[in-house]
């Protein structure tokens, strides 16, 4: 390195490591100092809920990846559009006549977005069929879902596991969250196989040997291997050896489309009650002649939003963020269309700051970009509006949700509540941690370095540490 050249590398480490001193505590600064990360690649962000001057600022105006906190403003602009008690209304319609207990017609399915619909709702469903007096359904079961216009991949193939659950796609018409269920047991010669919903749309293929010992390494678990066909259904297939010692295996994967899960699953169950359909599955959009029957109504958007954070369910965050799309602007809900809607949201109560951007409105991005001000900005103004009934939809350190194991024999326990990100080379945490002497702080810790995933949460349980001990 040449003597100029050397000259503005030590300047620039002195600059740097000087407006670093200025902005974190000198207490905090000697606790993180030995954590080998680049200082210009995290974001330190720490302020009293009561106050309007952060005590820690670093880096807070650079823009980052966020992972899945960014789901925050994806829940939060819902909160604020729609409300803690805000319900999805799946409507029921039919064409035709019902007449001596037969509905010479179609029923229809309007889809809302429902990321909650699942088996369970569906005796509550055909109880609501029986007592309108249906007992025969002399035509299709058809369902519109033209609410979202989305990709009709099954999987968002943003990591090699395209069939894991987390990967699943949005659509209008959710079921089971798009996870096709299957039960293995093994007996003394061969598995029994048992599908949780009689999904048709898949078929599995039994190639497992079963054999003695025990259940363990190379006897604990089949091979799954997916063929899959838009056209027609999938094939999974099962293969390797399964020990006759081992207890029922559950296998969940993304492989069936939502709206042919339902239709199979609301048609056995169906049939089950006494009422026959006689037609198949349609996809089509509701006619204006069509004549209401009754609406199904999902849980409530608080245990929506709670699940979204603590368990960092990105598809319900993907759901949620289309349906922001479809009530501020017209249906058919887009992505562009759900961007405008969160970043109108958050423009009007002054929260968003710097160059953000929100793909999907889930952590399942790397194009994604959030400043850890405006993360800030958001829990600020969350807390002044909403104290702790949404702090309480966050994960609870120590309790429940992402950080259920993190700070369990710390004096941290309790008394944070966070939304955690974490994709390749980077390690985020946002949300509130209750000070020693019982004041509350918004903290937010951004880690975007090749090493975060080492060293990432040690940098921000230290500066989570601080807070609870020290102020």
């Amino acid at each position: 390195m040449g003597f100029i050249k050397r000259v503005f590398f030590t300047i620039f480490i002195f600059v740097s490591s000087s407006s670093f001193a200025v902005s974190i505590p000198d207490d905090l600064a000697q606790e993180i100092s030995t954590i080998p990360l680049n200082k210009q690649n995290y974001s330190i962000y720490i302020q009293a809920v009561d106050s309007h001057y952060p005590i820690a600022s670093w880096q807070t105006h650079v823009v980052r990846k966020p992972a899945s906190v960014i789901k925050l403003l994806t829940t939060y602009s819902a909160l604020l559009n729609l409300g803690f008690n805000y319900r999805w209304e799946t409507k029921f319609y039919y064409t035709g006549k019902i007449r001596n207990g037969i509905l010479r017609g179609d029923l229809y399915v309007k889809a809302s977005g429902d990321s909650t619909l699942e088996t369970k709702d569906l005796d509550t469903i055909v109880a609501q069929v029986h007592a309108h007096g249906i007992r025969k359904v002399q035509g299709n079961i058809v369902i519109d879902r033209t609410l979202f216009s989305v990709s009709s991949r099954n999987n968002s193939g943003f990591d090699k596991n395209i069939y894991s659950p987390y990967n699943a796609m949005p659509d209008a018409i959710m079921f089971n969250k798009r996870k096709s269920t299957f039960c293995i047991t093994p007996h003394s010669k061969r598995a029994k196989i048992v599908k949780d919903v009689p999904d048709g749309s898949y078929k599995i293929v039994n190639n497992l040997r079963i054999v003695g010992g025990s259940c363990r390494r190379g006897r604990s678990w089949p091979k799954v291997h997916i063929k899959t066909n838009s056209s027609s259904r999938s094939t999974i297939f099962l293969s390797g050896k399964l020990s006759r010692n081992c207890g029922t295996r559950k296998i969940c994967k993304v492989v069936s489309m939502p709206h042919r899960a339902f239709y199979y699953a609301l048609k056995e169950k169906l049939l089950e009650s006494g009422i026959k359909v006689t037609g198949t599955l349609k996809l089509k959009k509701v006619p204006k002649k069509a004549k209401y029957l009754f609406s199904h109504y999902s849980e409530p958007l608080e245990s929506v939003i709670s699940t979204i954070a603590k368990k960092s369910d990105n598809l319900m965050a993907r759901q949620l963020f289309l349906t922001l799309g479809a009530t501020l602007y017209s249906p058919p809900s887009t992505l562009y269309k759900s961007r405008k809607a969160v970043e109108r949201t958050l423009k009007k109560y002054h929260i968003l700051e710097g160059r953000t951007y929100i793909e999907n409105g889930s952590g399942l991005s790397r194009t994604a970009r959030v400043t850890a001000k405006t993360l800030a900005n958001l829990l600020n103004h969350a807390y002044q509006y909403y104290g702790e009934r949404w702090m309480n939809t966050l994960s609870i350190a120590g309790i429940d949700g992402t950080i259920h194991n993190r700070f369990k024999y710390s004096t941290v326990f309790g008394r944070a509540w966070m939304k955690t990100g974490t994709i390749k080379g980077v390690k985020n945490i946002a949300g509130y941690v209750e000070g020693a002497s019982g004041q509350r702080y918004v903290v937010v810790v951004l880690v975007n370095d090749r090493h975060a995933h080492a060293y990432g949460a040690k940098l921000a349980n230290r500066v989570i540490e601080w807070v609870a001990d020290t102020q």
